[in-house]
């Protein structure tokens, strides 16, 4: 008998109707986690050097890298220039790519959803 009701409950959830999340919804709140953890989970990163530096560093050619073309650009090497606190500078570039990423993807949307409709 446990397993005629186990069978109802289950045929009984399937029928019910689920919410549906909207778009809208579903894009702020990766945008929301995208932000938390640009911000604040990067302050937990390492500050070990990554793989590539550290086989330099461990093959002993750490030293003939030079400069690369964007070393004085205002976020170069994941920070924002003139923030000394380097985790703050780090989390504060996060969120700008963060948000500079979600920028041209939502500007991008708009110019293919209009190009779409004319068709």
């Amino acid at each position: 008998m446990t397993g005629s009701t186990d069978t109802t409950e289950r045929t009984d959830r399937a029928a019910t109707p689920r919410r549906r999340v909207s778009t809208r919804a579903l894009v702020l709140t990766g945008i929301l986690v995208s932000l938390v953890l640009a911000g604040i989970v990067s302050f937990y990163a390492s500050s070990s050097p990554d793989g590539l530096e550290s086989v330099a560093e461990k093959q002993g050619f750490a030293d003939t890298a030079g400069e690369h073309a964007t070393s004085g650009s205002p976020f170069a090497d994941y920070g924002v220039a003139g923030i000394e606190n380097a985790r703050l500078s780090g989390g504060l570039a996060g969120i700008i790519g963060v948000l500079a990423v979600a920028l041209v993807a939502f500007l991008l949307f708009r110019l293919l959803a209009r190009r779409k409709s004319r068709d």
